[in-house]
């Protein structure tokens, strides 16, 4: 079996794995950039009550996002090709040199995780392919969890597969109560291959599906908070997304 794995050592990132940016085509690397520290093998990403929203001016409704990424594909400047548009008609407005960091195909994926959030934010991990052709753009999303699903034993977590505009996938998510504290440690796991995809959490079986993408996904890990579900009572809460491991096996 191989087996590649991720446990944040050192202080910083692995350059030749990970960029700490958000999609920076749609905006730009300074503000896409994520807050985090790497330190006792975590990765812990956060977002600051005065961090600046990300893509103001085009995306809606507005937010706020700390995530890396294990891969960059972009047009040149002014080009409509990049990964994962958010609307018709968006250009490159930040030129970006392509990266091609951790990339896995099949196997199975399991990150260790936990997380602190309020009701206006979430957290995920999600796979999705390098786009650099235009139908490689599927998605598998290994976990999400919605602050507003969270309480102090439960979550919903959310899981499945995003076709976006992979014509040989279709759409297949749902969102399955579990009992969890999101704010200890758990295990993540989706199974992939030419049969389809199943996920479980910490061991135990969460979902099934019978589709999963047939190239090359790279892996994208983000906490987001949402500013106009602010309610009154969050408002100097601090989004928080750990991440202690990330382990892929093949064969």
């Amino acid at each position: 079996m191989a087996v590649q794995t991720e446990h944040f050592k050192g202080t910083d990132l692995a350059g030749d794995r990970w960029v700490p940016w958000y999609l920076p085509h749609w905006s730009s690397r300074e503000e896409s950039r994520a807050t985090y520290d790497v330190a006792s093998s975590v990765l812990r990403l956060r977002i600051p009550t005065t961090q600046g929203l990300w893509c103001a001016e085009r995306h809606h409704p507005v937010l706020r996002t700390s995530s890396v990424a294990s891969g960059l594909y972009a047009g040149p400047l002014g080009s409509t090709v990049g990964q994962q548009p958010f609307a018709d008609g968006l250009t490159v407005s930040e030129e970006q040199e392509p990266f091609r960091g951790w990339l896995v195909e099949g196997g199975r994926l399991t990150v260790r995780a936990r997380a602190d959030l309020t009701a206006r934010s979430m957290v995920s991990v999600w796979l999705t392919g390098f786009e650099d052709e235009p139908d490689r753009c599927g998605e598998v999303c290994v976990f999400e969890v919605f602050g507003d699903t969270v309480t102090p034993s439960s979550a919903g977590v959310g899981a499945g597969v995003h076709a976006f505009r992979d014509p040989s996938l279709r759409e297949d998510f749902s969102v399955t109560p579990v009992e969890l504290d999101l704010r200890e440690w758990h295990d993540f796991t989706v199974t992939m291959s030419a049969d389809g995809c199943t996920w479980s959490v910490n061991g135990q079986p969460l979902r099934t599906g019978d589709q999963c993408p047939s190239y090359p996904l790279q892996i994208f890990v983000g906490v987001f908070d949402f500013p106009d579900r602010e309610d009154g009572t969050t408002r100097d809460h601090e989004p928080t997304f750990e991440v202690d491991s990330i382990v892929h096996e093949v064969g």
